[in-house]
């Protein structure tokens, strides 16, 4: 693992919010996993001076490519949407702990809100590799925002949208829509990312079917390394004891069970 420039394929504004990256990964040497990061240089002056984390959208052996999708909202990400094709990025990774995906697992539930959706995409697609069936909840501000869905059906995902500008994303609403997926479906495990209360949502849930679950964190990172400790969590032991763990390292992927979201 280490810092590499490599070439942008394309770098693409696909929504008023959001951005899509594809980078070519030939003889990067690596074994990337879904749930994974890289921390990327988004300015070649070193300004600014920290890289930002971003989760794999995509991850594609077959044209030796990774795919970002972010969200464009700080000094960071506007210098990273300004990089062109053919022009290069430094990348740094893959880093942190990603996904598990059981064997012999049933169907798979995915909740997501936001940019969390592109965490999920690469499960979604790692999934429909090994056979695994996957249902997809996903949440956003407006219908414009659901930018991974097309990517998750093309896994062969059954997607669900909902959204603040239908009315449709509030928790109620979402946990109907879960306990309908339940009983349609033998749900055998459970992942999200992106929202803390539908985390919540899904942590209850999970406990009450004593389902599997892992939960994907977000946060501002210092060094992405687990140096820093500027990205921490509390995390619940099996003896009720909590401790203090580093998203970049231990993480970013966690048993639900164990994360205090409260």
């Amino acid at each position: 693992m280490r810092a590499e420039k490599r070439k942008v394929l394309s770098n693409q504004q696909v929504s008023e919010r959001y951005w899509h990256m594809i980078v070519d990964a030939s003889n990067l040497h690596i074994s990337a996993r879904p749930g994974q990061f890289f921390n990327v240089l988004c300015g070649e002056d070193n300004y600014p001076l920290l890289r930002r984390p971003f989760s794999i959208y995509r991850i594609n052996k077959d044209s030796n490519t990774l795919e970002f999708l972010y969200l464009v909202k700080g000094i960071g990400t506007q210098r990273l949407a300004g990089i062109k094709a053919g022009e290069t990025v430094d990348i740094f990774g893959p880093l942190g702990t990603g996904f598990t995906l059981r064997e012999n697992e049933g169907t798979i539930l995915m909740l997501a809100r936001g940019v969390g959706i592109a965490t999920l995409a690469a499960l979604a697609q790692e999934a429909a590799e090994q056979g695994i069936r996957s249902v997809a909840i996903l949440s956003a501000r407006t219908r414009n925002d659901l930018l991974a869905a097309e990517a998750l059906q093309g896994f062969g995902a059954k997607v669900y949208k909902v959204t603040d500008e239908d009315g449709t994303s509030g928790v109620g609403h979402v946990r109907q829509l879960i306990e309908q997926i339940m009983s349609e479906d033998d749900i055998s495990a459970a992942y999200t990312c992106g929202s803390k209360r539908l985390s919540m949502l899904l942590q209850e849930v999970a406990a009450e079917k004593d389902i599997f679950a892992e939960i994907a964190l977000e946060e501002n990172m210092g060094c992405a390394m687990g140096v820093c400790f500027a990205c921490v969590c509390d995390i619940q032991e099996a003896d009720g004891s909590t401790r203090t763990v580093r998203v970049c390292k231990e993480g970013p992927v966690f048993s639900l069970e164990q994360v205090v979201l409260a």
